[in-house]
Parts: C-alpha cells; sequence; structure tokens
C-alpha cells in the first residue's frame, strides 16, 4: 500500500501521499484569513492529510479572484497565517501554501452571490492579463501588463514567498493553472502579445519560469516548490499537455519538484469530460515524459482509487479536494478501507 506511506520532496517528509487540495473559501476580510481558516485547514490536518494547502492566496490585491480572498501582501496578512501553519504543524501535517494572481478573472464576487463581475462601485477593480482580451461574455476588458507591470507580478511572487517563509510554510505552490494569470500568459487563447512574453511557446512560458527563479531566490532549494498545471484548455488551438510536457522539463530544469496536474479554465465554453480521475493521464504522461514528481487531482473519491492511481506509478501524492469538503477525515477512512491505521490525536484515541 502506497497512499499511507511517507513521501519526501526536497527538505519536507510528508507522513502519507494524501494532499488537501487549495480550495477557495471566499471568507476573508481585507485579504487576511481568520477563524474560519484556522479551523477549516486544522481540521483537515487533524483528520490525517499529509501535506494540507492554504487556497489561492493573493500575492497582490488585485490579484485576488474576490474580495473574500485570502492574500500575503503584506504583514497583517503574514501575522494571521502564522498560527494558521504552527497548528497544521502541531497536528503532524505539512502547512504548504499556493500563491496566486487570478489575472482576467479577477474582482468578481464569491460563488454563491453569483461569481459575476463586480463594479467599481461595488468595490471592484480593473482586472490585468496578457492582452486586453475579457475572459467570457460580460466580463470587463482587463488592461494587459506593460514591461512594469509585468516586473511587479515578478516582484509580488518573491515578496510573497518571503513573507510564506516567514510565516512558517513549509511547502509553495505556484498557481499557473485554471485560467489565471500565469496560465493566461501559457495560453495562446489569451495571450496574443508580440514582444518577447508572446508568441512562441519560450516566450510564452517566459513569466512563470521569471516567477519561478524570483521565488527560489526567497524560497532556495531544498524547499519543496511545486506548480500547479491545467493541463490542456479543453480547446483546439489552445494550450494542451504536449506543450505542458515541454514546460514541465523546463519547470524541473529550474528547480521545481513537483507538478500538480489539472487542467481547464483559460475558455468559458470548453467541453471538460469530467469523469472520475479524468485528469490522472496528465500526471502519468508529464511524469514520465518530463522526469518530475506529480500530483494528481481531479475527482479523486475513494480509497481504492487513490492507491490504484500510485500504485500504476501515475502520480507520486494525490491531492484531494472536494472530498475533503465532504470529510475532513478522509485519510482515516482510506486507511479503515485499506486496513491500515493512522495514528489519532491523544485527545480522540479513545474514540478510535
Amino acid at each position: 500500500m502506497q497512499l499511507l506511506t511517507p513521501l519526501t520532496i526536497g527538505d519536507v517528509t510528508l507522513r502519507n501521499r494524501i494532499a488537501v487540495s487549495p480550495m477557495c473559501q471566499y471568507s476573508a476580510f481585507g485579504g487576511l484569513p481568520g477563524h474560519w481558516h484556522l479551523v477549516h485547514l486544522g481540521s483537515r490536518a487533524v483528520g490525517g492529510a499529509g501535506l494540507v494547502f492554504t487556497e489561492a492566496t493573493a500575492v497582490s490585491p488585485e490579484g485576488r479572484i474576490s474580495p473574500g480572498d485570502t492574500g500575503i501582501w503584506d504583514e497583517p496578512q503574514q501575522l494571521a497565517w502564522e498560527p494558521i501553519a504552527a497548528f497544521v504543524t502541531a497536528q503532524g501535517a505539512v502547512p504548504g501554501i499556493q500563491l496566486a494572481h487570478a489575472g482576467r478573472k479577477a474582482s468578481t464576487r464569491a460563488p454563491w452571490l453569483g461569481g459575476t463581475p463586480l463594479a467599481d462601485e461595488d468595490g471592484g477593480w480593473t482586472p490585468v492579463a496578457p492582452s486586453a482580451i475579457p475572459f467570457d461574455e460580460g466580463s470587463p476588458e482587463p488592461e494587459a501588463l506593460d514591461a512594469a507591470g509585468i516586473a511587479k507580478v515578478v516582484e509580488d511572487f518573491r515578496d510573497a514567498a518571503r513573507r510564506s517563509r516567514d510565516a512558517g510554510f513549509r511547502v509553495i505552490e505556484l498557481h499557473a493553472a485554471h485560467g489565471y494569470l500565469l496560465h493566461e500568459f501559457l495560453s495562446p487563447l489569451s495571450n496574443t502579445r508580440t514582444d518577447g512574453y508572446g508568441g512562441s511557446l519560450a516566450n510564452r512560458a517566459r513569466l512563470l519560469l521569471e516567477v519561478v527563479g524570483a521565488v527560489r531566490r526567497e524560497w532556495p532549494a531544498p524547499r519543496p516548490l511545486a506548480v500547479r498545471v491545467s493541463a490542456t484548455d479543453w480547446v483546439a488551438g489552445g494550450w494542451d499537455i504536449d506543450e505542458c510536457v515541454v514546460v514541465s522539463r523546463w519547470l524541473r530544469e529550474q528547480g521545481v519538484d513537483l507538478v500538480v496536474c489539472s487542467s481547464g479554465g483559460s475558455a468559458a465554453r470548453a467541453r471538460i469530460p469530467a469523469t472520475p480521475g479524468y485528469q490522472v493521464p496528465f500526471a502519468a504522461r508529464i511524469r514520465r515524459e518530463a522526469g518530475i514528481a506529480t500530483g494528481a487531482v481531479g475527482l479523486i473519491t475513494g480509497a481504492a482509487q487513490a492507491e490504484t492511481v500510485l500504485a500504476r506509478g501515475e502520480a507520486d501524492l494525490v491531492v484531494i479536494g472536494r472530498e475533503f469538503l465532504r470529510d475532513p477525515y478522509f485519510p482515516r477512512r482510506a486507511a479503515a478501507e485499506l486496513g491500515m491505521a493512522i495514528e489519532a490525536p491523544l485527545q480522540y484515541q479513545r474514540g478510535w
């Protein structure tokens, strides 16, 4: 059984190969995580996960998806994250943070408020992107980043990495998926630039690689660095798995330890065949052809299913989202289903 065996990434050893996927809670105020985030993330650590990621945490105010997103662009936010990272660590899990910039998909309402674009008078702001192409009908036209704007994005990620280190996080994941800014630069659907950041694959990947380099200056190896990718846009003429394999090789050469393989998000009307494990083949191919450890995501909901992914060598880690919303104790249930055991916290041992 591999699911409940340790995994070493860089200088960190996870107690098992189950990670809590970043899942936005839309419950922060001024970018500050609060009691909700402590309980949400802490309960998954108590539940037995090996790695617990924060939600997509913005590196700048304009990089938020919504006003309710968490951030780590200033000292008060860093200080608010410290007890959360410490509590996750105290429960035997590894605290990870996903650093993100929403790009042209910024300035929207929370999903339960419709997820629609925010008007200026309602506290909205102008999104930025590689090119002035709206995400969808009714979406605002984003401002195309100039050279100074791109340099600021790189510096914002670097500063966020330093704050993440000082807050006590032990893994960083850069969000280059789901149609957000770094993915927008990768995809020809959203990047029509004619300068050094557009056109060829090398140019479209330039910003992501510059961000990796900047983050590594504040988060040097062997600290674990992961990148979340969308392996395909699911649209003809868009970003695809062939390009993703090449960029994953470049990421490995730049010192990235893990690629977490998701998909979609760049095209509002893409037809995505969302069936159990539908994204696992992306993780398997990138692991095989790019020579880098991968995390598999996407409708992985059961212990046997997760164990099969690992046993077949399709990924090194399973990264689970919605099932953790349904059951914070998924790892303990998985252990029971596989005939194994996870040690419970002292406070709970009389219940096991």
